[in-house]
């Protein structure tokens, strides 16, 4: 064999990840929300796109619009389901242009909090004529040194150190801020937080106080046999302290704390209609994409033009995006529609139906990869009759049965156990052996740590906890 340096022509097939199979990839895997904003980025970078908004209209609206002054449009509700299920816009789309006028947004009634922890203290502060400008200026030092929980953040010293007062005089005006709306509010610890509000009560509760001060965290361990033999009463009372205490705020200024709020858009929506369960894929967030009609007829004239190159790109790229996007749709309607079919028990029973299912099971079903189905249900989230669920939440692994029947999921058993801990008696709280001689007779095949593990996660505490004297 002769063995040597040369160059040779060899034909080869390997698959390669082109830009654009990159972007329907990342596409699939975008929720709608994440969709929009990356739909307006790429209007922005390539001319060619149109982006228009659609009409927005309630599902079932259309029924309840006024036309005119004495008109309105009927349309059967199962049939506008189904018309939209099926992508046939001729039927509900009857009556849009004249109902375009009042459109309507549920997140345009959504109340926006603007008044913080600052801002609400500082205004009882203003009502307090008798203060000094010293004083003034110490009590708004104090509230801008409290956190988001409403605790003060900072010692009694170190404001004296700073503001170059006497500790006494801080500590004075410390209760003082303590004095004020939210009860609680100004507290240095946990201890003080709840002993505020013990004592702002018409009655103050005594031992509750006492069992705060000096017991907090043997009553939080539920040592009540321990408080109670120190205390010298009964385990009942200690009990009865413990359920007082867990109903005060140990957080007193969570309702001024400031956050983002989540809004969830669903982009798959399931409806039972006539026995029947619906997929409807929610493109109503998803602005109509077209080609711009000018750069259309600029690639009909001379391709000696210098931006005819650059056009035909960008045109491309566009026709290739509405691909992807269309793509993402049917994809998502596929993998939801399997899902519907595969967990029918869970729509018709609820989480006791639901059964073990994996990413392999829907993608044998649809004929696609795992990959794409674990894409495909990533960040997205299905409106259901029995409400609002991540795609990913019916992808559950199960537990084998004692008698070879069908597999229990994990959640399935999960809120068995949850039921079976809210319907014991408190006096002999069923122990995790008991839990798992009740499912073993069931005929599910669990071990006592499994049960015990499960527990923990539900934030269930164990049967000595749990007990009531």
């Amino acid at each position: 064999m002769q063995m040597g340096f040369g160059l040779y022509q060899q034909q080869t097939l390997k698959l390669v990840m082109t830009p654009e199979l990159r972007q329907a990839i990342t596409i699939l895997q975008y929720s709608a929300v994440d969709l929009l904003e990356f739909l307006h980025e790429q209007a922005n970078e390539n001319p060619v796109l149109d982006l228009s908004e659609k009409q927005k209209e309630m599902l079932y609206g259309e029924a309840e619009k006024k036309i005119d002054s004495d008109k309105r449009i009927d349309i059967d509700r199962d049939e506008y389901i189904k018309a939209r299920a099926t992508g046939d816009e001729t039927y509900y789309s009857r009556g849009s242009s004249s109902a375009g006028t009042n459109e309507y947004d549920p997140l345009d009634f959504v109340a926006s909090g603007g008044v913080t922890l600052e801002s609400h203290l500082l205004e009882q502060v203003a009502m307090l004529k008798h203060l000094t400008q010293i004083e003034l200026r110490i009590v708004k030092y104090l509230i801008g040194n409290l956190n988001e929980s409403g605790y003060l953040v900072i010692s009694i010293e170190e404001v004296s150190e700073i503001l170059g007062v006497k500790v006494q005089e801080a500590e004075e005006i410390l209760w003082l801020l303590q004095s004020l709306d939210p009860v609680g509010v100004g507290a240095r610890t946990l201890s003080e937080c709840l002993l505020l509000q013990i004592k702002e009560e018409p009655e103050e509760n005594v031992l509750a106080a006492a069992v705060v001060e000096d017991y907090l965290e043997d009553l939080g361990a539920k040592r009540y046999q321990k408080i109670a033999a120190t205390l010298k009463i009964t385990v009942q009372e200690v009990q009865q302290i413990a359920d007082y205490v867990r109903t005060l705020n140990p957080r007193p200024a969570a309702i001024f704390a400031k956050g983002t709020p989540r809004y969830i858009t669903p982009d798959v929506t399931v409806e039972k209609v006539q026995g029947e369960y619906i997929v409807i894929v929610n493109d109503g967030t998803t602005p109509n994409l077209s080609i711009n009609r000018f750069y259309q007829q600029m690639l009909q004239k001379d391709e000696q033009d210098p931006a005819y190159r650059y056009i035909q790109d960008k045109l491309h790229s566009a026709l290739w995006l509405i691909k992807s996007i269309e793509q993402r749709r049917m994809t998502l309607y596929k993998v939801t529609q399997a899902i519907v079919e595969e967990q029918k028990a869970f729509f018709e029973r609820g989480i006791t139906g639901l059964k073990p299912m994996t990413l392999r099971d829907i993608a044998e079903k649809v004929g696609m990869h795992e990959s794409t189905i674990s894409r495909a249900t990533s960040n997205k989230y299905v409106q259901t009759p029995r409400g609002l669920f991540e795609l990913k939440y019916f992808f559950a692994t199960g537990l084998s049965r004692v008698d070879g029947g069908e597999a229990s999921s994990v959640l399935t058993i999960k809120e068995k156990i949850k039921s079976m801990v809210e319907k014991e008696d408190r006096k002999k709280p069923l122990s995790d052996q008991k839990i798992t001689d009740i499912l073993v007779k069931e005929g599910i095949d669990i071990s006592r740590r499994t049960v015990a593990k499960y527990r923990e996660e539900l934030n269930i505490d164990s049967s000595s906890k749990r007990k009531r004297f």
